[in-house]
């Protein structure tokens, strides 16, 4: 970064902190000039945010082994199963996602109430009214109410998502029956823009391929996310100020 901007950095910080602006934006500022800074490795358990995956479980179940018989029950080798299947494993998760959708829809609301009473009378306090209205109040128009109500409304939806990648991601829980809980987290650095996928989920061991890899549609609670930040993400998105806009706004 070239020392003549570093003034004009400081005002635009300086700026920042006295209105308030997130964290994240000065973090981002502090990167002008600079490609985004890659997150380090770290254990998937001791990030913030996480928790233990819990789900019901069926009652346990003796286990059933063979006399004389070397083969285990599930495995592709004979030998031995090289498939991932204790925490700190990892397999290879395949994302082939061709997803479209189209949603149209046309809505027409149109309603129309009238309710007249034959109340004459206010309990005797309609005498009152005079000096609280301008005008006289009629005791046959006391409760007389009428309502008129259109509401058209148009929706559509084209939307057609293509994703395709290979992530590996480690086994960090193993549940009571046997299903393991994976996570897995890439970092791509592409000159000044920054790409970061993330995958989470629960599968079995009996959809482990014997590649040791299992496809995305068998990972029970998946949680896949594609996305990143830098030069390109920034001039792609709406900016931060329209943003707060959208959610205070109320038309």
């Amino acid at each position: 970064m070239k020392k003549t901007t570093l003034p004009i950095l400081t005002m635009i910080l300086s700026g920042c902190a006295l209105s308030g602006c997130s964290g994240s934006l000065v973090a981002r500022m502090t990167n002008v000039g600079d490609p985004p800074d890659m997150s380090q490795t770290q254990n998937p358990t001791l990030m913030d945010g996480y928790r233990p995956v819990s789900m019901p479980m069926p009652y346990p179940e003796p286990e059933l082994t063979n006399v004389n018989s070397l083969w285990q029950t599930g495995s592709r080798a004979f030998f031995k199963d090289q498939r991932a299947n204790r925490v700190g494993d990892v397999i290879t998760v395949l994302v082939d996602l061709n997803d479209k959708s189209k949603i149209d829809s046309n809505n027409t609301y149109n309603r129309n109430a009238s309710h007249v009473s034959n109340v004459t009378n206010f309990l005797g306090f309609e005498s009152k009214f005079s000096a609280i209205f301008p005008k006289a109040v009629n005791p046959a128009n006391l409760t007389n109410t009428g309502s008129n109500s259109q509401d058209t409304g148009r929706g559509l939806l084209d939307r057609k998502d293509i994703l395709e990648l290979k992530i590996g991601a480690t086994i960090i829980q193993v549940l009571p029956n046997g299903n393991l809980v994976i996570q897995g987290r890439q970092e791509i650095l592409f000159e000044t823009e920054l790409r970061i996928v993330e995958v989470r989920g629960i599968i079995r061991r009996e959809d482990i391929a014997s590649n040791n890899t299992v496809p995305y549609e068998k990972i029970s609670e998946a949680r896949i996310a594609y996305g990143g930040r830098g030069d390109v993400s920034d001039v792609s998105s709406v900016p931060w100020g329209q943003q707060t806009l959208n959610r205070i706004l109320p038309w």
